[in-house]
């Protein structure tokens, strides 16, 4: 049983790697709900970064809109399914094997960033994150924002099981003051994206302009 009180991600490659070397897609090949319902706040040809995309659902689906999109993801093993899932989709990405740290992050270069269940990320972590996707962000760029809130504890569906990764609308309106708040909403619902996220859960969503 893991120990609430220790990182639940002390070699985040390590971890991640081990789980995309399984066979399958973990998260599915269908782009999150979320995301989904609010892509066409991006102009078609806009350039949008999906941040740690795992293997490329999202990135995949973006581009199928025809957006020009880049991906980044810590997890080796997760960027070679990417790249495979893009082929398949006869689609273009530009995938980087990176941290969140580790990336370099360009500034006011993107019209949009997704950011779809990235709370492996503890307070200290998504904090410099935060800061470099608003900061990665054109001016008039729009974030888009999906995780999970504390009540997912209960469910236990998808998601870290540490409270402190995951997100509150208070939280989110502190992060993001910044930027004007298009959306942000709390619900609940029923997701099936592949394994890793199945079941009822404890959703949070945010769509936020620069």
């Amino acid at each position: 049983m893991t120990n609430p009180s220790s990182p639940p991600f002390d070699d985040a490659a390590a971890v991640w790697n081990r789980r995309f070397t399984a066979e399958g897609y973990l998260f599915g090949t269908e782009p999150n709900g979320w995301l989904a319902q609010h892509a066409a706040v991006w102009p078609r040809g806009g350039r949008v970064l999906c941040v740690a995309d795992g293997e490329g659902r999202n990135s995949v689906w973006l581009a199928r809109q025809g957006l020009a999109v880049e991906a980044f993801d810590i997890a080796e093993a997760g960027v070679a399914k990417a790249r495979q899932l893009a082929a398949q989709a006869g689609v273009e990405v530009r995938y980087t094997v990176a941290g969140c740290d580790d990336y370099a992050w360009p500034q006011a270069a993107f019209d949009g960033v997704a950011a779809i269940f990235i709370q492996f990320a503890d307070p200290a972590l998504r904090s410099r994150l935060f800061q470099r996707m608003v900061a990665s962000l054109k001016p008039g760029g729009v974030l888009v924002l999906q995780g999970y809130t504390p009540k997912q504890l209960e469910y236990k569906t998808g998601g870290p099981p540490f409270a402190a990764h995951l997100y509150t609308e208070e939280l989110l309106r502190s992060a993001f003051s910044d930027l004007e708040i298009l959306a942000l909403d709390s619900y609940e619902a029923d997701l099936n994206e592949g394994a890793g996220h199945h079941g009822r859960s404890a959703l949070i969503g945010l769509v936020a302009r620069r």
